[in-house]
C-alpha cells in the first residue's frame, strides 16, 4: 500500500492528468459551450454550477460543473434521486450521459481533481474519516473510479428506497469507502487507464434503469 505514495506515482499521475485535460478541454469546449448555454436557458441564471467540496488532505475546492437543477433556497439536500423535481428537462440527459461533469476537467488542470479517485464528497462526509478510511484523502478526488463505476445509477437506486439520505448514509457510502481504499492499495497506471476506459463505455450505453 505505500508504493502509492511515492513521488513517483504522484508525478506519473498528475502528469497524465494535465497532458489529457488540456487535450480533452480542446475537444470539448464545443460541448461544454453548448451545455451551458442550454443550463444557462433553462435555469434562468449561470449555466455554471460552483459546489465546495472536501479534497486532498481534506483542503476544500469547488468543483465545476454544468447546472442541471433549478435554484432552490429551501432545499439543502446533498442526496438527489432521479425522480427529483428540480431537475431541468435537459439536465436528466446531461446527468445520464455525465455531460455536466465535463468542466471537471478544469478541476483536473488546476490540480484539484484527478481523473481517476476518490469521488469529492461534501463536508460531513469525508471529512469526518478517521483510521484507515481517511487514506481516501491522500489523493485527489476523480472524476470517475472504482465506486463511480459501481454506483453509476445512483440516482435510481436511491430514488427506490424510502429514505433516500439513510440509506446513503448506511449503506452506500460505507460501500463506496471500501472500494476507495481497494483503489488505493491496488493503484497503478494500467488500472486508472483501464477505470477510464470502463466508464467511457458504461457512459456510451448508459440507460435509464
Amino acid at each position: 500500500m505505500e508504493r502509492i505514495f511515492k513521488r513517483s506515482n504522484y508525478r506519473k499521475k498528475r502528469f497524465f492528468d494535465l497532458f489529457f485535460s488540456a487535450l480533452l478541454i480542446i475537444v470539448f469546449s464545443p460541448v461544454i459551450l453548448f451545455a451551458w448555454i442550454i443550463a444557462s436557458i433553462e435555469t434562468k441564471s449561470n449555466g455554471f454550477y460552483f459546489q465546495e467540496r472536501v479534497g486532498k488532505n481534506g483542503k476544500l475546492f469547488f468543483v465545476f460543473k454544468i447546472k442541471t437543477m433549478f435554484d432552490s433556497k429551501t432545499d439543502n439536500n446533498n442526496v438527489t434521486t432521479s425522480d427529483n423535481p428540480r431537475i431541468t428537462f435537459l439536465g436528466k440527459y446531461f446527468r445520464r450521459f455525465k455531460v455536466d461533469e465535463l468542466p471537471q476537467l478544469f478541476n483536473v488542470l488546476i490540480g484539484h481533481m484527478s481523473f481517476v479517485g476518490p469521488r469529492p464528497d461534501v463536508k460531513g462526509f469525508a471529512d469526518k474519516l478517521t483510521g484507515e478510511d481517511a487514506l481516501i484523502l491522500k489523493l485527489r478526488p476523480g472524476i470517475t473510479g472504482l465506486s463511480s463505476l459501481k454506483y453509476k445509477n445512483e440516482e435510481y437506486i436511491l430514488s427506490n428506497v424510502n429514505n433516500p439520505i439513510e440509506y446513503n448514509r448506511k449503506v452506500i457510502y460505507p460501500e463506496k469507502i471500501k472500494l476507495e481504499l481497494q483503489y488505493i492499495k491496488n493503484w497503478s497506471l494500467v488500472n486508472d487507464v483501464k477505470l477510464i476506459l470502463f466508464t467511457v463505455i458504461g457512459v456510451l450505453n448508459s440507460k435509464k434503469n
